[in-house]
């Protein structure tokens, strides 16, 4: 996608993660989109049904029917993690107080409200009839919005 959107002459960035794959008798590093379905492009609005019209590419991030750019801010900060020495992996951007289901470890399916975030998710887990509750702290990969 990312080479069929330079293809046509603008500016694609495609951020990644390495991470380990297996292959049938070997483990491989491989660079995978750091955000899965997501390739940023800088193009102008005229251009739109020529970025449409490149493999892989299914829509473009709009609000109301009108392009949506994304902050060169987001972007640039991106691009300089991406491009720096520092270790850095994905991780759901979740509001604090939103729902959220544990998708991995001891608590997966557990469905709670998340109050805090950071290296950390806090989770609390209540008995509202009886006005108790119990928090715990899950690692913020292993939730996703409920």
């Amino acid at each position: 996608m990312r080479e069929q959107i330079e293809g046509h002459g603008l500016e694609a960035f495609l951020p990644t993660i390495t991470r380990w794959s297996r292959w049938k008798d070997r483990r491989k590093k491989i660079d995978w989109p750091l955000f899965p379905g997501y390739c940023f492009a800088r193009f102008d609005p005229a251009q739109r049904l020529a970025v449409l019209k490149c493999s892989g590419v299914v829509n473009i991030v709009s609000v109301d029917g009108d392009i949506a750019p994304i902050p060169v801010l987001e972007i640039d900060g991106i691009r300089r993690l991406v491009t720096s020495d520092l270790q850095y992996d994905p991780c759901p951007l979740i509001q604090e107080g939103s729902l959220v289901e544990v998708v991995h470890g001891p608590l997966k399916g557990v469905v709670r409200r998340l109050v805090r975030k950071g290296a950390h998710a806090r989770l609390v887990l209540a008995v509202d009839l009886i006005g108790q509750a119990v928090s715990v702290e899950v690692d913020a990969a292993d939730v996703r919005a409920y």
